[in-house]
């Protein structure tokens, strides 16, 4: 039933009363330099965090045999993330409410060149409303949102009267496997809430994503003679050409499906790296592109990956060259299927009705074109999934930024919610 409003107070309250340390909270995460298989330290200190709290520990690693077993694994690579994964359990003194999952990634992409930023992208600088750094929007904001949002019940001496599992989990910029291997693990709740930087918006539905790198193989020559030889780095160009074809084409198929038809472009393909050659005078004998794309929820990731390898096959068997010396494909990162979020569970009337009350608008809904580890909970754990979280900007860009307004918001919100749905007992 809807929260006391008296009790509705209390909380928005306890929740502004730590905000201060929150944010603090928050800019010790940003100046962790997590970047991809640099994430140990971080885990450290999200592991003191949550034994200070007292919770039950739980610290683990991947298992790659069980991950590449399971249909929304992701190859490993050598630059797969080794760090463990992190899980910090509240047990109620009489379980009485509905369990919960709160869970967050300390993984964050390269910042980049440092001189592109106004502040080092390390360093979290508060200037107005907006907290910057690298990795403080997406999303370590929201990892400190699900600590506080537990002591901020603690504080008026409430704790949750059901079981709350809250994840730290690595992976989720490049596999989805850190998310994946806590389902493997065993863990489960009746819902899950992750609180990513959506602009306070619930995730309706989301895409999946596939990594691939493509090879291709060129005949080097001196450049005095390159009409002898092949240009690998051209042919790769062409190779590019035959994937927008197929972006197109999935970009064509949005018709009658509701979450996507609307929007202009659902499907991306970004070619994220290219590389090839050896020397300025010689015509390369290799290029690899990597390469991220997008696929419609329901598409399986290995049918989509089927039509890619169809795609750059039958091109290139109509290519002078490389009908001789085809490329090879290779998928070495997400893997993963989209979602859609269904309407009406009572998980989502409650996140309504606590963020109805923390920013005075309804909660609205929307797709976004990109991965989220909601994915595993929704597909595999077949429970609400809920992504919501604060308002942001330049999330892997320059000059990332969140909102600490917002994040008050979505921090009273989520708080609401937790006290709604797991109902509350005595600390």
């Amino acid at each position: 039933m809807p929260l006391d409003p008296a009790l509705r107070d209390r909380i928005a309250a306890s929740v502004e009363d730590g905000f201060k340390d929150q944010v603090a909270h928050t800019q010790a995460l940003v100046r962790f330099p997590s970047t991809r298989g640099d994430e140990q330290a971080i885990q450290d200190f999200v592991f003191r965090s949550f034994r200070d709290r007292g919770w039950a520990m739980d610290r683990f690693g991947m298992d790659r045999a069980q991950i590449e077993a399971h249909p929304g694994g992701a190859a490993f690579s050598p630059a797969h993330s080794d760090a463990p994964i992190v899980v910090g359990i509240h047990r109620p003194k009489r379980e009485t409410g509905r369990s919960l999952i709160l869970q967050a990634h300390v993984d964050v992409v390269p910042a980049g060149p440092a001189d592109l930023w106004t502040h080092p992208p390390f360093d979290p600088v508060v200037e107005g409303d907006w907290l910057y750094g690298r990795g403080g929007a997406d999303m370590k904001a929201g990892h400190a949102a699900n600590l506080f949002v537990m002591d901020a019940l603690r504080r008026i001496g409430l704790q949750p009267a059901a079981t709350v599992t809250l994840q730290s989990v690595v992976e989720e910029e490049s596999t989805g496997n850190g998310a994946l291997m806590t389902h493997l693990r065993g863990y489960r709740a009746d819902a899950v809430l992750i609180p990513e930087p959506e602009d306070e918006k619930l995730v309706r539905a989301n895409t999946g994503v596939l990594w691939f790198q493509v090879e291709v193989r060129g005949r080097p020559v001196h450049v005095r003679e390159m009409g002898t030889g092949a240009n690998a780095i051209d042919a790769a160009y062409r190779v590019i050409g035959a994937l927008r074809a197929l972006e197109e084409r999935w970009n064509a198929a949005k018709a009658g499906r509701p979450h996507f038809e609307g929007e202009a472009h659902p499907i991306n393909l970004n070619i994220g790296r290219i590389e090839g050659g050896d020397w300025a005078s010689s015509v390369p004998a290799w290029c690899r592109i990597d390469c991220r794309i997008a696929i419609y929820p329901g598409t399986q990731a290995a049918e989509a990956a089927r039509e890619i390898e169809a795609a750059i096959r039958d091109f290139a068997r109509a290519d002078p060259f490389l009908s001789n010396t085809p490329p090879r494909v290779t998928f070495n990162g997400f893997f993963a299927e989209g979602y859609e979020l269904a309407e009406g569970s009572e998980a989502e009337a409650v996140l309504g009705r606590a963020h109805q009350a923390a920013t005075g608008a309804p909660l609205r809904s929307f797709m976004t074109a990109g991965y989220l580890d909601t994915r595993v909970h929704a597909l595999y754990d077949r429970v609400p999934a809920l992504c919501y979280g604060p308002v942001s900007e330049n999330i892997h860009g320059f000059d990332e930024r969140v909102s600490l307004s917002s994040l008050q918001r979505i921090t009273t919100a989520m708080a609401l919610f937790v006290a709604e749905w797991c109902g509350v007992e005595d600390a």
